[in-house]
């Protein structure tokens, strides 16, 4: 896994969507550059379609909630049917290998939201990994932010 660099990260919040509100909608884009090694990310009430490049290894989320709790929601695009199983078993290995640092520079980018509402450190991480196989349709609870960044 690479090592989350501060310096490397933009965020850019979209669409009504400030430093620390709303909660819900709040949706997360966090693309990259593989060859610079920068991240994107998106803030806004809808994801960043335009920002989202044909390979389809951008990292979604969102904040739900179940009642009175909330929890974060992140969606991986395994395949979309363009892969065969070698390859989305390969991407799969990727995305897992590298989710810590993404969730990272989501908690990073979004700071000023955690500082605010504190207990969003605690709230559940679920990570859905979407494919057309269905053994890589999968959903893993992923600890808490509070967790992926100790």
């Amino acid at each position: 896994m690479s090592t989350f660099d501060p310096r490397k990260l933009s965020v850019e919040y979209m669409d009504g969507v400030t430093f620390t509100k709303p909660i819900i909608p709040r949706r997360y884009t966090l693309t990259h550059s593989d060859v610079t090694g920068e991240l994107f990310l998106n803030i806004g009430m809808n994801y960043a379609w335009n920002k989202i490049n044909p390979m389809r290894d951008e990292v979604l989320g969102e904040w739900k909630s179940n009642g009175s709790t909330l929890y974060y929601c992140v969606y991986l695009y395994i395949d979309q049917g363009e892969y065969n199983q070698h390859i989305a078993s390969k991407r799969i290995e990727i995305f897992r290998r590298e989710l810590p640092l993404a969730l990272k520079a989501i908690r990073y980018g979004d700071r000023l939201l955690f500082n605010t509402y504190p207990y969003l450190d605690n709230a559940s991480i679920i990570i859905h990994f979407l494919s057309a196989y269905p053994q890589f349709t999968i959903q893993e609870n992923w600890g808490t932010f509070l967790s992926i960044n100790t």
